[in-house]
Order: C-alpha cells, then sequence, then structure tokens
C-alpha cells in the first residue's frame, strides 16, 4: 500500500465580491501525506486543467510560513488544526484517510472575497501607512550596539515584530477585530527607543484607520491568539489601547 489519502475536498467558489458564492465538492484521491496543503490543491487544481474546468483561486507565495499570504480557514479553523502554523506550513498527514476538508476564504467584511479563497486584504496595508514614518529630525543612525536595550524590551519587540500580516485574527474574531495584528505593529515601535518619536500620533492614526476600515471591537475571547500562527499575545492590545489613551491626554 502507498499509505497515500483519498479525500473530498468542500471548496467555496465565488467568482467575485459581488457575485454570490457556493461549495462545490471535489474529489483528491492518492493524496501524500508529505505533501502541504497547498501542495495539495496544487494536484486539485492540475487535475482540473486538464478537464478544462476552471481552477481553485487561493493567495500564495513564500510557502515558508513567513509572508501571511496563505490566508485559508479549514474546517472552520484559520489556517487549519494545528496551532502556530500556517497554511502553508500544514502538511496533509494532518488529516486522516476519506475525511472531508472544508476550504473557506477569511470571512469579514473588511475582507471583501477577490475570487473563490483569495481575499483583498489591503485594509492592513492601509492601517500599517497610517501609522506612516518618523517625519521628525532624528539626526544621524547610530550603531545599533551604542543602545542600551533591556533584553526583555528587544525581546517583547522582536516578538510583536513577527506578526506577518497574515489577518488570521481577524478570521477568528466573531467581530472580526484586527486590534491584535494593529497592536502587535504599534508594540513592535513603541517598545524600542527608535519608535519614541510621535508614538503616540502613530498609535491614534493607525487605530483610527482601523475604526475606518470597518474592523470590530475586540471580544476578549482570545480566540486571535489562539489561531495566530505566529502566536502573538493579547498583551499586545493592553499596550495599544494604554498608546491610544495617552496620545488624548498628550494632544491636551
Amino acid at each position: 500500500m502507498s499509505g497515500n489519502m483519498n479525500l473530498t475536498l468542500k471548496v467555496w467558489r465565488q467568482k467575485s465580491s459581488s457575485t454570490p458564492g457556493k461549495f462545490v465538492t471535489y474529489k483528491a484521491p492518492d493524496i501524500s501525506p508529505d505533501m502541504s496543503f497547498l501542495e495539495m490543491l496544487d494536484v486539485v487544481n492540475e487535475h482540473l486543467v486538464k478537464k478544462s474546468e476552471e481552477p481553485i483561486q487561493f493567495d500564495h507565495d513564500c510557502r515558508e510560513g513567513i509572508c501571511g499570504m496563505c490566508s485559508l480557514v479549514i474546517n472552520g479553523e484559520p489556517h487549519g488544526p494545528k496551532r502556530a502554523t500556517t497554511t502553508c506550513q500544514l502538511h496533509m498527514r494532518s488529516f486522516k484517510d476519506n475525511d472531508t476538508i472544508v476550504i473557506e476564504p477569511f470571512r469579514a467584511g473588511s475582507f471583501p472575497v477577490v475570487r473563490d479563497l483569495a481575499v483583498d486584504r489591503s485594509a492592513f496595508d492601509r492601517i500599517q501607512q497610517a501609522g506612516g514614518y518618523v517625519s521628525v529630525g532624528t539626526g544621524g543612525v547610530p550603531d545599533a550596539n551604542e543602545i542600551a536595550i533591556p533584553k526583555v524590551i528587544a525581546d517583547e519587540a522582536f516578538n510583536s515584530a513577527t506578526c506577518i500580516g497574515c489577518g488570521a485574527c481577524v478570521a477568528a474574531c466573531k467581530n472580526a477585530s484586527a486590534m491584535l495584528f494593529v497592536s502587535a505593529k504599534i508594540s513592535q515601535y513603541a517598545l524600542l527607543p527608535q519608535g519614541q518619536p510621535e508614538r503616540y500620533r502613530r498609535a491614534e492614526a493607525m487605530v483610527n484607520q482601523m475604526d475606518t476600515e470597518g474592523f470590530g471591537s475586540c471580544t476578549n475571547t482570545y480566540a486571535c491568539e489562539a489561531q495566530c500562527p505566529k502566536e502573538i499575545k493579547v498583551t499586545n492590545i493592553a499596550r495599544m489601547n494604554r498608546e491610544f489613551f495617552t496620545a488624548e491626554f498628550v494632544k491636551s
């Protein structure tokens, strides 16, 4: 026996955000357990193309768990059943022979469907752009080793910076909140000396843009942290709130 699996896929197909979508069932025979989830979809698409059918559209880029493009809801969970794992790093050995796998796009009003499983996450880009850059004169760039930063602070900033902006936190939240993402991006600067200039303006601008994009409020259920492939902590949300509220006092 080869040890390969025969699977049934129920895939969301939708031509655009303005047209209705539906689940379509496909058979995925002879799937190696060593394939990644995206490689499995590649094989399914190859069969569809051979039959002159429209292949399934899904986002992907690096396939190394770095870029955050592989945003799929698999059996009701963003990025699938394994913790701290992106879809592209999820392997088919996480499933069993004859399993039925339901595959959907991230569901959020601020992430409109482009086609099938691909969604438009440019709202995240606009939030980061709202934060902008340090516009004040800061002089020359000092050697990084000349700035003494406690290791616990450096580690916390680095952990926040590992956010890849995939949007799993939004897909996991019943209110489609983007607070985990926004707070991670705020934290990675607010914790370090290099991010102190305009820190409060940055926090206020990013939070306001988040609201403008239509993301919901935090539900305090920790679903975002549970589904985050980079294990970003919800403690960042508390820090973001402090930065935002302090910005109001600084202005007054």
